[in-house]
């Protein structure tokens, strides 16, 4: 009993023991923890410093934000001058070749740049001139005949439904206030349209003068551009360079003979039928049949027996008729052979080009989305590497049958009938 009672009151000394003379451990007793220690008992790791590279990183981001921002803000700013830039080289493409055959034979290539404009801007204007004559005679005839046609109309009305239209009450019902104030404001018009005439002459002259210089400057101008690149990478620029000038200018020739001959059968047509101005009409069918993809046969088609159509409905139809027909034979006979050795696009990769030209630069896009597609085709055709593909292996997915196979299989069919 007393044993018992000393051992109790030496376990009760045991903590004023341990903190008289002692050195307690730092860490406590076995199993306390430290308030700053984790649930573990482990001390938490030091805050380590950001690293050197994301400082760089945002900077590098932001600035590139920034120029993204810009770049657009510059583009939307200088598009038209963009557009002025790029149509003038593509017509530099396309009139370098006729511009190098006169120099070849003598002229000097200035001379030479200034006959070829000077043709291209003649033979254009008298297109214009010729359509518009067209145009302006086929409207004023149908002006001049619009009373009689009126009163045509008027009589199988009243015939027809048994009522007493009259025309001339109409016409002054028609004529208000608000036709008056129409006819008040077409001077501002005028003025408006006249104004946005001298623009678009502004513009013509420009790409006019960055085209002559681009040809008649344009060894000197390649020798300029080549001279920022390294010797290695030189000649395969300028094998780029010549192959866009030679299908870019071997695709505007080649449609050009295709509107040829389509204007001149066009207009011989016309003349047996003697439709009036049949060479402006033969002329519009040839251009825009060409030059429009897909749609652009349609367009052309569309002129002429509208034409026709005003004076004999039987005439309208020969003539679609005739092109429906002439656009097979085109398609079948004529493009294969001209385009052969130039540049022929698929019709679906020349309606996507226009479609995408017209949306990024309106209507100049959709006119130089052709030639610009031929120049992307050509020097991808002339860098990449093409291989052949195996007939047996587009049969398992196209369902096509390859010669080779079906022989091989009706062979094992035999074989299996015998056994």
């Amino acid at each position: 009993m007393q044993d018992d009672q000393e051992a109790l009151e030496g376990r009760v000394d045991e903590p004023a023991a341990t903190g008289s003379g002692l050195t307690p451990d730092p860490a406590g007793p076995a199993g306390a923890t430290h308030p700053s220690a984790g649930v573990t008992g482990v001390a938490d790791p030091p805050i380590e410093a950001m690293p050197a590279w994301v400082p760089r990183a945002i900077l590098l981001f932001m600035l590139g934000v920034a120029g993204l921002f810009t770049a657009r803000w510059l583009l939307a700013e200088l598009q038209s001058f963009l557009i002025i830039v790029v149509v003038s080289l593509f017509l530099s493409f396309a009139l370098e070749p006729a511009v190098n055959w006169l120099t070849r034979h003598g002229i000097r290539r200035g001379l030479s740049t200034g006959i070829v404009m000077i043709g291209g801007f003649v033979a254009s204007l008298a297109f214009l001139v010729l359509l518009g004559q067209a145009l302006f005679g086929q409207v004023s005839a149908f002006i001049e005949d619009l009373p009689n046609r009126v009163e045509d109309i008027e009589q199988e009305l009243n015939e027809r439904f048994d009522t007493e239209f009259d025309a001339d009450e109409l016409i002054e019902e028609i004529q208000s206030d608000d036709v008056q104030g129409i006819a008040t404001d077409l001077g501002s018009r005028v003025l408006v349209l006249g104004i946005s005439a001298l623009g678009v002459v502004f513009n013509l002259f420009t790409i006019a003068l960055f085209t002559f210089y681009m040809v008649a400057d344009g060894p000197r101008f390649r020798r300029s551009v080549l001279s920022f690149l390294p010797t290695e990478r030189q000649e395969r620029v300028a094998d780029g360079w010549e192959v866009a000038i030679q299908k870019t200018g071997g695709y505007i020739y080649s449609r050009g003979i295709l509107a040829l001959a389509s204007a001149i059968f066009t207009t011989v047509l016309l003349e047996v039928l003697d439709v009036d101005y049949a060479l402006a009409l033969g002329l519009w069918t040839g251009l825009v049949s060409q030059f429009i993809p897909t749609i652009g046969t349609y367009l052309a088609g569309a002129l002429p027996v509208l034409v026709a159509l005003l004076d004999d409905p039987n005439e309208a139809l020969i003539i679609l008729v005739f092109l429906l027909i002439y656009q097979q034979v085109e398609n079948y006979v004529f493009s294969p052979k001209i385009t052969a050795r130039t540049m022929d696009l698929h019709p679906a990769v020349a309606f996507g080009t226009v479609m995408v030209g017209a949306a990024l630069f309106g209507a100049v896009g959709a006119l130089i989305a052709l030639p610009a597609a031929a120049v992307i085709q050509a020097i991808a055709s002339t860098y990449l590497e093409r291989h052949d593909v195996e007939d047996s292996f587009m049969s398992r997915y196209s369902g096509e049958t390859d010669p080779k196979a079906r022989k091989a299989a009706s062979g094992t069919r035999k074989l299996r009938g015998t056994t």
